[in-house]
């Protein structure tokens, strides 16, 4: 029998509409819950209990009565520390930002807010999102639920390994070069990086910059959808945000697995991907290609990905931090001090190179789209490593030149500009969650997520590429303290709602 906690968000609603369990039930699991794992993993940061009691009390009554205040009422979730929640704390994992607490929600917190969800814990990033490895000075590390002397990945590892040990059913994370994907698939759950127009952003710096996204974190594709259909929509302050049916994501289209179109790549035109991971890959598609139509090979080597990479996030890191460092040059971790560096050594040609390939990019890759329905490729291009290394260094004998270069089969894809998507898919040679990468073409959220869900439907009938579940009863703590990298006294509970005057914007 499933434990309460390990259902889908969906159904938990449904017994939530026939009666069978209550929000404040549910809510008291996941709090037991959250007690016995969270301090293996530290996936979780503030906790609202007490609030979070209070409404779960509020949607019980209403379910009771048959009327729930939305698709949501009731459902507690998870906000990545980067996103303003209302009255709690939003630290960024930084110590500049950790007295903040918001005076008011984040667009896509508050969409999911009036949608009755309860937003009762924020989760771990790196410091200010930068890196894919959730660690930061203020709260300590994310460990991963299946080994925890390895990372989780980032910068929404939170929210993945609060997923992953079922402490809560559904996420929020974002995702500029991989940041939804890269945890979803060290994690083994569902990351998805919708196109630029899906959910708006209005807190983003550069307004007319698709490079940064939001998007949910899930365990299934179904709650993916369910969570989207509540989140999803246009934004005055958000340029790039558009308006669409409000039942766009309520229903996708069937897929017929034998007549999908898949291209595959090993390496996105070339990364750097450690031998097992290659080989597990094609393990994969070798058994995919039996199902489908068409599986071939495709040439993803679209331009100069990299250099373009680094001058959109340099100028979006300057645009953000640039003006506070000016006068406090230490107010940032070194990670932040790398990008800002790197931004004010760039020149205005650089600047408009970048966006002139990156649309160059985009149209080769909509060329490369046409024959195809979905691209195929692995999301991480290494097992997990342990948490205590900053970042990947060197692959296939080739020395990472910058934190963030092990992330190029990500990040390469959030140039693209189309969605995409991580599915977890069995584990590779070393026992860890592998993730299955998909890109879609060019504002096809609605396609790929159905080509998801048939593929989701097919690797669950398969051992080798059913989704893998961490043993949390057996998960031995880290080796070394999880907040062993803390350099400020520890927040205490009071502390997370702290009227104390922020100690600067948040960006």
């Amino acid at each position: 029998m499933v434990e309460v906690t390990a259902l889908s968000a969906r159904d938990v609603l449904g017994q939530f509409a026939d009666r069978r369990l209550t929000p404040t039930d549910y809510l008291a699991m996941c709090l037991e819950r959250i007690s016995q794992v969270n301090p293996k993993i530290n996936a979780l940061t503030a906790i609202d209990r007490e609030r979070a009691i209070h409404e779960a009390a509020q949607a019980s009554s209403r379910w009771r009565a048959g009327c729930p205040k939305g698709p949501l009422d009731g459902l507690p979730i998870g906000v990545k520390d980067l996103q303003d929640t209302q009255g709690l704390l939003t630290s960024h994992g930084s110590p500049r930002m950790r007295s903040y607490v918001p005076k008011s929600d984040f667009p896509m917190v508050a969409r999911l807010r009036d949608a009755g969800a309860i937003i009762l814990a924020k989760t771990n990033v790196p410091e200010c999102g930068a890196g894919g490895n959730s660690r930061n000075p203020v709260w300590g590390a994310t460990a991963n639920p299946f080994d925890a002397n390895l990372i989780t990945g980032g910068s929404s590892g939170g929210s993945a390994a609060a997923l992953a040990a079922n402490l809560l059913p559904v996420c929020t994370g974002s995702d500029t070069g991989g940041s939804l994907r890269l945890p979803a698939a060290l994690c083994g759950i569902v990351g998805f990086r919708p196109s630029v127009d899906v959910i708006a952003h209005p807190t983003r710096p550069l307004g007319w910059s698709g490079v940064s996204v939001l998007g949910p974190m899930t365990r299934t594709v179904d709650d993916l959808t369910l969570i989207l259909s509540t989140s999803h929509g246009y934004h005055p302050d958000d340029p790039l945000s558009a308006h669409y049916p409000e039942a766009r994501f309520t229903t996708l289209p069937n897929v017929d697995l034998s007549t999908l179109r898949v291209g595959y790549s090993e390496d996105f035109g070339g990364a750097p991907v450690d031998p097992a991971i290659r080989k597990t890959f094609r393990d994969r598609i070798e058994k995919i290609a039996s199902h489908v139509q068409e599986c071939c090979p495709v040439d993803l080597d679209l331009g100069n990905m990299d250099r373009c990479f680094d001058i959109l996030r340099a100028e979006s890191f300057l645009a953000a931090f640039g003006e506070v460092t000016k006068t406090e040059p230490t107010a940032f971790g070194p990670d932040i001090q790398t990008n800002i560096a790197l931004g004010r050594s760039m020149t205005l040609a650089d600047r408009a190179w970048a966006h002139a390939e990156q649309t160059r990019i985009l149209r080769r890759f909509n060329a490369l789209m046409h024959d195809l329905d979905v691209i195929l490729l692995p999301t991480a291009p290494v097992s997990p490593f342990p948490w205590t290394q900053g970042h990947v260094t060197e692959i296939e004998g080739k020395s990472m030149d910058i934190y963030y270069r092990w992330l190029a089969l990500t990040y390469r894809g959030s140039l693209a500009g189309g969605p995409s998507i991580t599915l977890p898919c069995g584990r590779d040679t070393r026992g860890m969650p592998f993730g299955l990468q998909a890109l879609g073409a060019v504002r096809s959220d609605e396609a790929l997520l159905a080509t998801a869900k048939t593929l989701e439907t097919l690797f669950a009938g398969d051992p080798d590429m059913a989704r893998p579940c961490p043993d949390m009863t057996s998960l031995t703590p880290s080796s070394i303290d999880l907040r062993s990298i803390v350099t400020h006294p520890p927040i205490m509970e009071r502390d997370i709602h702290s009227k104390t005057a922020p100690l600067g914007t948040a960006v």
